[in-house]
């Protein structure tokens, strides 16, 4: 607690000061207007304004034609420029956290006829960041099938290449550490394998932002994903309300109702949703047994604009879920009764200064708490287990950024004291020995301070670099020190963007420990406990972005290089499972994503496509263990070569669009390899009508052919998995003003 404490004073008094760092929710717009003759225009009108809600500002070009907008959320919008004598341009943008857009206005003299000029060009990518990156909108979300629910990750598996459920839990590039990000906050949550639940429902999100690596100094806690979503606001929505009702296949429904609306200097949202299907987890075999879901939650978001200079913002959750483990004929037979019930909650305030047009600062204050509690039945043989584990997360986020000519300097703090309180119960139904029952309280610190450099050397090149030290206080304490250096080339003839990162990650491990009874049982099990150390890793990528007539082509390569890899096992036949930590992992792959014109006329196409390699080494360094010497190399459990989503939506006449996506995978490592067993696809439909502004119907068959298979056969939840079965389901959505 002394040193969350001492990482409490060194946040507030970095906000006081006038140096630099950039809110992780922002990015920045930035240009020079020209005329014909190619020369500075002063005193043109500039104004952005969001694609799908009432969000603007509006500044003037200076005398050098130059202006700048510091603090965009991210999203998409349209700079338009206005000046007396010029025809009025417009230009599309797209804006990701923590980059600048840097447009190039050219204006063209007013004829009689002159109507306003439309670019048909849309930056998907910052030409000045080096990290791969992915933008969801909640059209996206909206247009494809199933990716609403509430429990549903299509959302990710349908854009984000790499990107696959097995055995319940979401990987992206070979790993299952992610990050999730409310309005740039991070939400701390170091116990891998332990949820199953959602973490944010898709029917909240604006934009889901997507990075793949390459971070920059202020992300990086999580190697393998940062989700950093824009949750609505209510600036979409003028005192509108929503009702969104379904039912189909497995007796599912998925219901939501929000209000949201805003002024010039206020806006909210507010949303309650419930959900339940007789159709959860994934099964240990291809009967539906013993699979019941249901869940209920809440979610709302304030911002209030005090003066020019200051913004409030206020985000809260609030979801209980609970999940029967799913059961295969035997344990059916059995009566076998286990169950998950899981809670989660979450409140962050966010404070945006704006110092002047080149220096911002956030401070960004969080409480989060998180419950997972496994419920095993009574007739469980020859054990019940009971595994409640219940973490409260407080901390604080903050940073700064200074922007000046074609440097961007960055700097921050962001740390959070864990309190868990961990309860494990083994009820011997064979009477082989004692009952066990044991209670601990870990407590734990992360405290990480960051800095990161940009700078634009000329308008085609950007170089980066940063560092991001993190100290871990725990049953053990560490320290990591993690330089990263990126590069950005923009050929400017083309205009495609070339890009390179090496940089170095530290993840800090979780607070379960085993002690008492329970380290006795499974030592006696010939099974011993080795304190768990963070994983460390090593990243080499490079990429290129190609623009195309409005369509973005994205390729990367990368390699990730872990020690103490994080992976996760189970104890006896118990269905709990402990993390566990490898002592290596090599993980290559390859990377590709196509996406067209949001603006196109008749819909959007989407494309994402992986080719990659998961490689463990050696023997297990934490955790669970045997003790076994395992040498050499294998394939992690979760090794899948080809990974495929292939989407699109189309707009028809008369209120109708339709969407589909279709995904692919070769196929998961086979009993731990180096076999894989056989790919698996699934194609998803949906089609919806619109009955004029108020009311929409729709109706979406998720895997249409049915194609329901063994995907998976790892040493997890339940030991084997098949994929969902086909599930038709209809919804409807009714709008109204209040």
């Amino acid at each position: 607690m002394r040193v969350f404490l001492r990482f409490v004073l060194a946040a507030v008094c970095l906000t006081a000061l006038p140096a630099p760092a950039f809110a992780t929710i922002f990015g920045t717009v930035k240009g020079v207007v020209i005329d014909p003759q190619q020369q500075p225009v002063a005193g043109v009108t500039i104004t952005i304004h969001a694609r799908h809600a009432d969000w603007s500002r509006t500044t003037t070009s200076d005398a050098h034609g130059e202006f700048q907008f510091p603090v965009v959320p991210i999203g998409e919008y349209a700079v338009s420029a206005t000046s007396q004598g010029f025809a009025p341009l417009t230009q599309d943008v797209t804006v990701v956290s923590g980059a600048a857009s840097t447009l190039r206005l050219s204006l063209a003299l007013a004829t009689r006829s002159q109507s306003v000029t439309v670019s048909a060009t849309t930056e998907r990518v910052a030409v000045d960041s080096a990290t791969p990156t992915t933008l969801v909108s909640r059209g996206d979300i909206a247009g494809t099938p199933g990716a609403d629910r509430t429990n549903s990750l299509a959302m990710i598996t349908d854009f984000v290449p790499g990107s696959y459920l097995t055995h319940d839990q979401l990987h992206v590039r070979g790993g299952h550490q992610v990050s999730w990000l409310i309005d740039g906050v991070p939400i701390p949550n170091t116990n891998i394998a332990s949820n199953v639940g959602p973490q944010v429902d898709p029917k909240d999100i604006d934009y889901l932002e997507v990075q793949r690596g390459s971070y920059q100094g202020e992300y990086g806690d999580r190697t393998y994903g940062v989700f950093n979503v824009v949750p609505r606001t209510g600036f979409e929505r003028t005192r509108e309300a929503e009702v969104t009702a379904s039912a189909g296949a497995f007796g599912q429904t998925n219901d939501g109702f929000s209000v949201g609306s805003h002024s010039s200097r206020w806006a909210y949202y507010a949303s309650a949703n419930v959900n339940r299907s007789s159709l959860g987890l994934e099964t240990p075999s291809a009967s539906i047994l013993h699979d019941g879901q249901t869940g209920i939650g809440g979610f709302t978001s304030l911002i209030f604009n005090a003066d020019a200079s200051n913004q409030l913002r206020v985000v809260a959750s609030v979801r209980r879920d609970r999940y029967q483990i799913p059961n295969a004929p035997d344990a059916q037979a059995a009566g076998i009764d286990d169950s998950q019930r899981e809670a989660d909650g979450l409140v962050n305030a966010t404070w945006v200064h704006t110092f002047n047009p080149h220096v911002v600062t956030t401070v960004s204050p969080f409480y989060h708490y998180n419950l997972a509690n496994y419920d095993g039945g009574p007739q469980d043989f020859p054990t019940s287990t009971v595994d409640d584990r219940t973490s409260t997360y407080v901390g604080t986020h903050a940073t700064v950024t200074a922007a000046v000519g074609r440097s961007s300097f960055s700097a921050g703090v962001y740390g959070f004291h864990q309190q868990d309180d961990q309860r494990f119960g083994l009820t011997f139904n064979d009477h082989s020995q004692a009952n066990i029952s044991t209670r601990e309280q870990p407590a734990g610190n992360v405290v990480a301070v960051f800095a990161q450099e940009k700078l634009e050397v000329t308008d085609w090149l950007t170089l980066t670099g940063g560092m991001r030290h993190t100290h871990f206080t725990g049953g053990i304490q560490e320290d990591a020190t993690s330089p990263r250096v990126g590069i950005a080339l923009r050929i400017p003839a083309v205009g495609w963007v070339v890009r390179g990162f090496w940089g170095r990650f530290y993840q800090s491990p979780p607070l379960v420990t085993a002690s008492g009874p329970l380290l006795a049982f499974v030592t006696s099990a010939t099974l011993g406990f080795i304190p768990l150390r963070g994983e460390r890793d090593t990243e080499y990528q490079a990429g290129v972005t190609l623009p195309v007539a409005g369509w973005t082509l994205d390729s990367d390569i990368f390699r990730t290089h872990a020690r103490n890899f994080f992976d996760h096992n189970n104890v006896g036949n118990s269905n709990i499972f402990f993390p566990l930590t490898i002592d290596a992992a090599v993980i290559t792959g390859w990377e590709t994503t196509v996406r067209s014109p949001h603006a196109w006329s008749r819909g959007d196409v989407h494309l994402a496509y992986s080719l990659q390699k998961a490689e463990g080494q050696g023997a297990i360094t934490g955790g669970l263990t045997d003790f076994e010497d395992a040498g050499g190399s294998f394939l992690l459990d979760h090794d899948q070569r080809h990974t495929l989503s292939l989407g699109a939506a189309a707009i028809f006449s008369r209120g109708i669009t339709a969407g589909g996506n279709v995904s692919y995978g070769s196929g998961f490592t086979d009993a731990g390899g180096p076999a894989h067993l056989p790919g698996h696809m699934t194609v998803d439909l949906r089609l919806e009508k619109a009955f004029g502004t108020r009311v929409s119907a729709s109706v979406n068959a998720l895997n249409i052919a049915n194609r329901h298979l063994l995907i998976d056969n790892s040493l997890t939840f339940g030991g084997t998995h098949f994929n969902a079965p086909r599930e038709i389901y209809a919804q409807i959505r009714y709008r109204f003003r209040y």
